[in-house]
């Protein structure tokens, strides 16, 4: 099998099986397919951490409406309320408290964000199981699994998704509301108003590059990378007009670190060698001319009587 090495421009990357004998409009469709389900993954991952946490999303309708209220009030603390004030908020108020009494006051948590209700699943067996087909899911997309050179599959990734769908599902029989990002993220593809939506690729349009050359459309694998199909590339993918990538640099940022760490140290010496006396060399033991004939008559060990050398 033919492995790619997918690399990404913050550090992010996987790892790809295909043969020679693919083609390469297949093989950019698989990559994309695959790197917009990780991105996928990152939001059921985030949202799904933030349910087990504090329970399902408000109303949007319901928190605009309390923060257009909360403005407006404070705008006319001064003066006289308006109307739109006094009844318009009062009405919201009404119905933000109405959904807290629906909540369970004996574990009610406040979410930082303010976009969840703080309630979460009272099974703490329900919380630990949407923690940890989260977690799993969140290390099988993670960059380490080049280092332990696990390839990705479109059916294993999509196989933990459901494992995740299935611990919703288990926590909320009835279901989440339409709004809220879980179920948006699990049960619709598209990621758009997340914060991965710049980052969606376009399987049409995408081009994937490999060593400064392009994986042109129409012909196959083994027209780019010959017919050895043990064959490990590194290779990018660019979005349509983005050309060829940049070149990588030469050392990574764990050698750099170590580099510089090594020269400061060094430039450390030589301050000190520039600062010490000329002749306070003479002070060690090699400077001394007349060393080397008492080491060889044993007297270099002769101490003088009641005296005690450390």
């Amino acid at each position: 099998m033919v492995v790619i090495h997918v690399k990404g421009s913050d550090g992010d990357a996987f790892l790809f099986e295909t043969t020679t004998d693919t083609k390469n409009e297949e093989l950019i469709h698989s990559l994309v397919e695959l790197q917009n389900l990780r991105l996928r993954c990152k939001v059921i991952v985030d949202s799904v951490r933030g349910l087990a946490q504090y329970g399902m999303m408000k109303d949007p309708s319901v928190v605009a409406a309390a923060a257009v209220a909360e403005n407006n009030t404070e705008h006319h603390q001064g003066g006289a309320p308006s109307s739109f004030v006094s009844n318009h908020s009062v009405d919201q108020n009404q119905e933000i408290r109405h959904q807290q009494q629906e909540e369970d006051h004996h574990k009610v948590l406040v979410d930082p964000t303010g976009l969840r209700i703080g309630n979460p699943p009272q099974d703490e067996h329900l919380v630990q199981t949407l923690l940890q087909t989260a977690k799993d899911l969140e290390e099988y997309v993670d960059k380490n699994q080049v280092q332990k050179r696990v390839a990705l599959t479109i059916s294993m990734l999509r196989d933990k998704i459901s494992n995740v769908r299935g611990a919703v599902i288990m926590a909320y029989p009835m279901g989440l509301p339409e709004y809220d990002l879980v179920r948006r993220s699990l049960d619709d593809e598209s990621l758009e108003s997340t914060f991965v939506a710049n980052d969606i690729l376009d399987p049409q349009t995408t081009t994937l590059w490999c060593a400064g050359k392009e994986f042109q459309r129409g012909k196959r694998v083994s027209d780019r990378l010959g017919s050895n199909e043990k064959t490990k590339v590194i290779a990018k993918l660019q979005r349509q007009g983005s050309g060829p990538p940049g070149r990588e640099p030469i050392v990574n940022e764990e050698e750099r670190q170590a580099m510089m760490a090594h020269y400061f140290k060094r430039q450390e010496e030589l301050k000190r060698l520039a600062e010490a006396d000329d002749d306070d060399y003479l002070n060690s033991q090699w400077a001394d001319s007349k060393e080397m004939k008492r080491s060889l008559q044993g007297l270099d060990r002769i101490k003088a009587p009641g005296l005690r050398f450390p």
